[in-house]
Formats: C-alpha cells, sequence, structure tokens
C-alpha cells in the first residue's frame, strides 16, 4: 500500500474519499493475507527515515503519529538527517521529548545573527548556518555529535531501545554502508556527512559519506525484518525565486538534493514501501533549521494522512498477547 504524497486530506473527523478508502483497505488485505504468521501477534512494524536537512524535522511529527496510537516500531532505519532523528527514537527518547528539545533553541531569521555565538557551539550550524550566509568552508559536526550523545545516552547499537540501521556511502566507489553495531555516535556523523560540507568520517578503515549519496530513504531494509514498512520522505520541494542566485555552498546543498531525490525516483520505480509518506514541504534549505515551525505546521497534513493509514491496518493499533511492539508510550 503506497500512499501518495498528494492525496486530499480533509479534517480528521471527515469521511474517507474513496480512493483512500481502497488504499487503506488494501493495506489490511494485504496483512490479512500473511495467514498464521501474524497471528496472536502484532504486525512487525519498520520504520525508514529519509534525509534531507532541516526538512527532516518533520520526522518528528511522524513519530508523534505512532506515540499517539501506542505503536512503537519494531525496526528502524534511517539517513542523514533521518539517522539523527532515529538514533534520538531508537534511544529512548519520546516524540515529545525530541521536538521540546528542538524547540527549545528556536529563533526566528531576524535573531539568528544576534543570538548565533551567544549558543553553545554544538548547536551552532544547526540553527543558523546555511548557504546563504555561511562562511562557505567544511562545517565541524564533532560537537554536534558529542551533544547527540549527551542526549541519547547510548554510545553502541546495543544500548538502543530499538534495533537501528544507519545508512552511509563509502566515498571511493559511492556503495551504501549499512552500520547496525559497534560506535553509534560515529555511525550517525558518517550518515550526515554531506561531501563538500562536512568531511568524511573514517570507520573500520573505509572513508564514509552522507548516505543520500547511496540510499537516500533506507526502507529496503527493513522489508526482510518487518511485516509493515512505512518510509517518510522528506527531501521536500524548492521552487526558486524570480532571479534568485545561489551561493557556491548553496549549489553543492542542491545539487546533493537533486540527486538524491533521483536516486529514490528511480528506486521507487522498482520497489515500494506499504506506506509511503511525502509530507509538502516548500522552500525549505538544508541548513534552515530556524525554520523549524514552518516545517511543522508543513508536515502536520501528512501526520494526519499517516494516522489514519495506521488507524486502518488491521491488528496494529489493538493490543495482543505476545505482540513484538510495546505499547506504553515513554
Amino acid at each position: 500500500m503506497t500512499i501518495p504524497a498528494n492525496t486530499p486530506l480533509k479534517q480528521p473527523s471527515a469521511r474517507l474519499s474513496r480512493r483512500e478508502f481502497l488504499l487503506f483497505a488494501g493495506g489490511s488485505l494485504l496483512l490479512a493475507a500473511c495467514g498464521d504468521g501474524l497471528r496472536g501477534r502484532r504486525p512487525r512494524v519498520g520504520l525508514a527515515l529519509g534525509g534531507g536537512g532541516a526538512k527532516g524535522l518533520a520526522h518528528i511529527l511522524m513519530l508523534e503519529a505512532l506515540d499517539e496510537l501506542g505503536i512503537r516500531p519494531h525496526r528502524v532505519a534511517g539517513t542523514s538527517i533521518g539517522a539523527v532523528v532515529g538514533a534520538l527514537y531508537a534511544g529512548g527518547l519520546s516524540a515529545t521529548q525530541i521536538r521540546a528539545l528542538i524547540e527549545q533553541f528556536l529563533v526566528n531569521r531576524v535573531e539568528a545573527d544576534r543570538k548565533l555565538f551567544a549558543l553553545p557551539a554544538s548547536l551552532r550550524w544547526l540553527d543558523f548556518i546555511d548557504p546563504a550566509f555561511g562562511s562557505g568552508g567544511l562545517l565541524d559536526s564533532s560537537d554536534f555529535i558529542a551533544f547527540l550523545g549527551e542526549t541519547i545516552h547510548a554510545s553502541r547499537f546495543s544500548d538502543l531501545e530499538i534495533p537501528l540501521k544507519v545508512v552511509a556511502a563509502e566515498l571511493w566507489s559511492g556503495a551504501p554502508v549499512v552500520l547496525d553495531s559497534g560506535p553509534l555516535l560515529s555511525a550517525v556523523q558518517a550518515s550526515m556527512a554531506v561531501p563538500g560540507v562536512f568531511p568524511p568520517v573514517e570507520r573500520d578503515g573505509l572513508k564514509l559519506v552522507d548516505g543520500g549519496v547511496a540510499n537516500p530513504l533506507p526502507f529496503d531494509l527493513l522489508s526482510d525484518e518487518c511485516d509493515l514498512v512505512i518510509a517518510i520522505d522528506v527531501s521536500g520541494d524548492y521552487q526558486p525565486e524570480d532571479g534568485e542566485e545561489l551561493s557556491s555552498m548553496g549549489v553543492v546543498f542542491h545539487s546533493f538534493q537533486i540527486m538524491s531525490q533521483n536516486i529514490l525516483a528511480e528506486k521507487l520505480r522498482y520497489r515500494h514501501p506499504d506506506i509511503y509518506i511525502k509530507p509538502e514541504l516548500k522552500n525549505v534549505r538544508m541548513l534552515e533549521f530556524y525554520k523549524a515551525r514552518e516545517v511543522f505546521d508543513g508536515a502536520l497534513p501528512a501526520k494526519q494522512q499517516l494516522t489514519r493509514a495506521l488507524k486502518n491496518v488491521r491488528g496494529l493499533t489493538k493490543p495482543h498477547p505476545g505482540c513484538s511492539i510495546r505499547t506504553q508510550q515513554r
């Protein structure tokens, strides 16, 4: 069952359209057809979180939908910002806690320059350095990674509450590298190492860069271990204004995003997740984290769409003895 990004959305209390009903009913039939394999337990849910820089803050609303329904993923896979959010969630933070963590550092663009150096070094680049007014040089993510480690309280994949797969890419060949054991933080750092912006991360004898080079939305990593795979595409859309020109760093960022979108589009021609959600996120550049509230607002219809889809999956939101998905919220 694939939920198109442009499916018309109504208020939550409104009836489903005929098309939505068929899509959701199809998903229920799909799970029912799994037979004895699902008897006595809830479907095992896999959650894939894609890359997209600041647009990836939309992942938080999708996690809210899961928490509100009492659904805990069996496995999570993430690329770039999806790996960051995935690590926070798999490490024990609820969607509400992750959102609160982000919102405490939000200021608007007018305040950005004035407040930039009042912030901890670990958060300066995260909130305010973007292609329009950055220095044009490589950014160092090590302070942010250290901050992430303090927040998660997990240093290794084995410390996580939910098994996590982090996607990076080998620099020389571009081959995808899936990291799911050993040190956690270096894996996340590698997954978000956008070429030309952050330096490659050396791990296990390899030089690794952002996973968007090879697999920007890794839903394919979950199908063998999960009964239902949800994929969240936060690539968004950017329409330049008349006469708009990009800085050199802006060209690097935009080119990388276009490359990742093309890779995903080709992948979706041959393989689909069970539920595909793409929030309508327009004109948010990769490091414009100060637009978080705009991203949250833009992602709200997609959250409602995901909630409706999950409510219509048979046996997913009702507890069963011995279920593989924990129902309590943190």
